[in-house]
């Protein structure tokens, strides 16, 4: 296995989090060291499966994975600023940070691996997601705390292609964001996504050469406004988290479900108004491929409190229904 992701991955592998980050030799003598914590796993532990979601495509300027696997992120943090770089060998996990923001990282270091996820409640009731868990046994659910992180990037994902979200993204934080502290990986620069503030700051026509219609600016822009109020959020269940986050205009249950899978680990949290996770959940568990949201969720009724793993395994099966129309062509409203 090689430290690198799959080639040209979709919205929806990457939400199974198939990225392949195997464990490698912390690298030694840093540029600048930083605050470092060893933690040891009570089982196996895949990073590229545990952080994979985290990821918004392979330019992500707060996400890289190392040639040896080691897995860099970079985050806003409540007290500031953050860079964490986390590697595996051996059994044990090995976490260094930098900036403002390195305790805080550090110390929610577990819940990011999964610590606070029961794999074990889990029971497969099909023969296709039990092969797909028996094949991923270091598949846990992350949880990063961060409500604003997760739901930025899930607005800007809604109704549009992956390409189109994933350079939004791409082009609004490396803009308006602020260099990663901390030495970096080798060969590609990071950077933290812009305060709540600096979202709010945006001017109107960088929105739109990034790409952004005023619906999922607009959205943002009522979400920064109230930012505190939805970081609280963080430390709620995922059902009055998503509660809390669906009273913004805009936000609905696929972006609330979206959010709640990565700042809280939700494992009940299923994509509800997916344009083509009925199709998949469908034709892999029951061969129908044009099953709607009523017919996933009954698909998925033997998994309740447990069907976001039981999605995020069936994504990772690879059996998909094979295309039947020309792949949705990528728009550019920057160029209107």
């Amino acid at each position: 296995m090689a430290g690198r992701f799959a080639p040209r991955p979709t919205r929806t592998t990457v939400r199974g989090g198939d990225v392949v980050a195997p464990g490698g030799v912390p690298r030694q003598g840093s540029a600048a060291a930083g605050r470092v914590r060893r933690w040891v796993p009570d089982g196996v532990l895949d990073l590229g499966l545990v952080l994979g979601p985290l990821r918004r495509g392979p330019g992500d300027p707060t996400f890289r994975v190392d040639a040896d696997g080691a897995v860099w992120r970079a985050s806003l943090t409540p007290v500031g600023p953050g860079t964490l770089r986390v590697s595996a060998h051996g059994g044990e996990v090995r976490g260094e940070a930098w900036g403002p923001g390195a305790e805080w990282l550090l110390e929610r270091l577990p819940d990011l691996l999964g610590a606070g996820d029961d794999p074990d409640a889990f029971v497969p009731r099909h023969r296709l997601v039990a092969v797909a868990q028996h094949r991923r046994p270091g598949l846990r659910l992350t949880r990063t705390g961060l409500v604003l992180e997760s739901l930025i990037p899930s607005v800007l994902e809604q109704k549009v292609t992956t390409d189109e979200a994933y350079r939004a993204w791409r082009l609004l934080v490396r803009k308006f964001g602020v260099p990663a502290p901390g030495p970096g990986p080798v060969g590609g620069r990071m950077w933290v996504m812009p305060a709540p503030r600096a979202w709010a700051l945006i001017p109107s026509w960088e929105w739109h050469r990034a790409g952004v219609d005023d619906k999922r600016a607009s959205t943002i822009l009522r979400a920064v406004r109230v930012a505190a109020r939805l970081e609280q959020a963080g430390a709620m269940s995922a059902e009055d988290a998503r509660a809390r986050l669906e009273v913004v205009p805009g936000v609905g249950v696929w972006t609330s479900a979206e959010t709640v899978q990565r700042s809280h680990g939700a494992a009940d949290a299923v994509t509800v108004g997916d344009l083509h996770l009925p199709g998949i959940v469908g034709w892999a568990l029951a061969g129908d491929r044009d099953a709607d949201d009523s017919v996933m969720l009954s698909l998925l009724e033997p998994y309740a409190g447990q069907r976001h793993r039981a999605a995020r395994l069936i994504l990772l099966s690879g059996r998909t229904p094979a295309r039947r129309a020309p792949k949705m062509p990528r728009g550019d409203i920057g160029k209107l």
